[in-house]
């Protein structure tokens, strides 16, 4: 080639070049950063919308379906969003520059023109590759907004957690609730108790304000479920975490009485409790409260046991298993409300050390009810003529077992507990009065004789001296078929810690001794359940939605005010 050609072109090359970086590369340049930079921004924000719009199980960012129940949104799902956004958009944009400069490479530098055109091609190049600062500092920008999100949501959740925590356990406290199971072989005192979810049957075993959320969980249906006693969690069907057995409806909201009778074989212990059971539903009646079983096999057994009050005969004996609680839920005027745990087992249980050993419910007792059948007493019966104890082996079935060694027994049991086996309160009931009341050493409890009194010359002196000392406050109670209602409502009332006597605006119905209540109890429970309230199972929970939405929002002001940012500098550093 002609060394003049060469020349010129030399110099051409070298005027594009100076023409290229002094006027076209910083143009070039600054407008390839600020389009590079909006297309990732954009892509970005395009992918969040795609991650985090969606309120379904489906999606960029699937939710698992739980086992049971939801966590909450902040402790996991936020950041698997945060990573499925990431992962999917920083690859692509990444692909996208360097498949965006390849072309350009083949494009501009293919052919001798590219010696000309190369501060055009260092330009765009340039400002792909400078893209990925801003890019990067605004993915920080977002992890750092996750970050504040899940933090502040995060302090909002434990404040709310620890309130509500501290609320239950305030209620509980003051409401003095007890939780035990009333299950054979169980008998275990209850944290927390399996809940049921109303909507597909699942079993929650820490429905309580935590991971799954503070005010309410989610289940895995979508029901929304409240986390305390206060928030309605009571409205929800119950069961032991121990064995499994179904819990009165109430418990929690409601403090569980167990009340354990204490006595002998054939001592009277079912019928003085069929008769409590009675006396307690007039009184409820009378004041315009409310009585139910929990169990309908209690109601229809109580129901036969008053039929057969009705006709004269016996109730017949208690089973050998050891006891299912019949459970009684009461709500009087006031604050007056109870479940009493009502156990009366078979007298052998208490028979020997073995037999009360396995009745693990006096570990939870605050209350006794010792029944004492009279005619079991040794000295008593040695005091009866021939007429009398012929008379009463016809009218009745005594006990066997002296009504001190059945007592000593469970007061040696209850000494392992950590109080010593210490007792509120011990109603001591003498039955069989009506019958005592026709010998001649019993013929005095007619009048105003001091049954405790009367007690000690019979022979039971040095257990009315032990009761003294076990228990903090100790009542003496004579009953029969006769005995009035209101009496044996007022005994219990008292040994159960139940006020069962009202304002005085409502008297006590009087009911005759062998006749039922007007209405026998039912086993309706005494609370509202809980309605399926959620969003389906094919979508994701509210605090979910509400989370993401929240994400969402923040990443829009991000963009929008990094958009702003860069129109402002564009437009102060090339000003028109």
């Amino acid at each position: 080639m002609h060394p003049i050609l060469v020349l010129l072109l030399i110099a051409v090359w070298g005027a594009a070049m100076w023409l290229g970086f002094m006027y076209v590369f910083p143009v070039l340049f600054a407008g390839t950063l600020v389009v590079a930079g909006v297309a990732a921004l954009g892509l970005y924000y395009l992918h969040a919308c795609r991650t985090l719009a969606p309120s379904t199980l489906e999606g960029p960012s699937p939710v698992a379906e739980p086992k049971v129940s939801y966590r909450h949104y902040l402790l996991g799902q936020v950041w698997r969003d945060w990573w499925t956004i990431s992962r999917t958009v920083v690859p692509q944009v990444y692909r996208t520059a360097r498949g965006t400069i390849v072309r350009l490479t083949r494009v501009l530098l293919g052919g001798l023109w590219g010696f000309f055109v190369f501060p055009v091609w260092l330009a765009l190049c340039t400002g792909i590759v400078a893209a990925a600062v801003p890019a990067s500092g605004f993915v920080l920008a977002l992890t750092v907004l996750y970050g504040v999100v899940a933090a502040a949501g995060l302090a909002v959740w434990l404040v709310c957690v620890l309130v509500l925590a501290a609320v239950e356990r305030v209620f509980m406290t003051y409401g003095r609730i007890l939780q035990t199971c009333p299950h054979p072989f169980c008998y275990e005192r209850i944290g927390l108790p399996e809940y049921e979810c109303p909507g597909c049957g699942a079993r929650h075993r820490h429905l309580a304000p935590g991971s799954g959320g503070a005010f309410r969980h989610v289940c895995r249906c979508g029901a929304r479920l409240p986390t305390t006693v206060p928030l309605g969690r009571f409205r929800l069907a119950a069961y032991c975490p121990h064995c499994g057995g179904r819990l009165p409806e109430r418990i929690g909201r409601v403090r569980v009485e167990p009340l354990p009778f204490v006595g002998g074989p054939a001592a009277g212990k079912t019928t003085f409790m069929v008769l409590g059971i009675r006396a307690l539903h007039a009184r409820a009646r009378a004041v315009h409260g409310r009585l139910a079983f929990v169990e309908q096999r209690h109601a229809q057994a109580y129901a036969g046991a008053i039929h057969e009050f009705q006709r004269g005969g016996r109730l017949a004996k208690t089973g050998p298993e050891l006891p299912l609680a019949t459970m009684v839920d009461i709500e009087l005027p006031g604050r007056a409300r109870r479940i009493l745990y009502l156990f009366d087992p078979a007298g052998e249980h208490y028979t020997g050390a073995t037999e009360v050993e396995s009745l693990r419910y006096l570990d939870h007792s605050e209350a006794l009810l010792f029944v004492v059948d009279p005619f079991a007493l040794p000295q008593l019966r040695r005091a009866l003529t021939g007429d009398e104890r012929e008379f009463v082996d016809d009218a009745a079935v005594s006990s066997e077992e002296d009504p001190a060694d059945t007592l000593q027994r469970v007061l040696n049991e209850l000494r392992s507990r950590p109080d010593q086996g210490r007792q509120k309160r011990v109603a001591v009931v003498v039955t069989k009065t009506d019958l005592l009341a026709r010998t001649e050493i019993g013929r005095c409890l007619a009048g105003d004789a001091d049954l405790r009194d009367w007690l000690g010359r019979v022979g039971l002196g040095n257990t009315v001296r032990t009761l003294d000392q076990v228990a903090g406050q100790v009542r003496y109670f004579a009953s029969g078929l006769a005995t009035e209602p209101a009496d044996v409502a007022e005994l219990l009332g008292w040994v159960t810690g139940l006020a069962a006597s009202s304002n005085g605006d409502h008297p006590p119905a009087e009911a005759a001794p062998g006749d039922p209540s007007p209405e026998l109890p039912g086993t309706a429970p005494l609370r509202a359940p809980w309605p399926v309230r959620g969003r389906g199972s094919t979508r994701v929970p509210v605090g979910y939605t509400v989370g993401r939405w929240a994400v969402l929002c923040g990443l829009s002001v991000l963009t929008a005010g990094t958009l702003t940012g860069a129109v402002v500098a564009a437009a102060e550093r090339f000003p028109f």
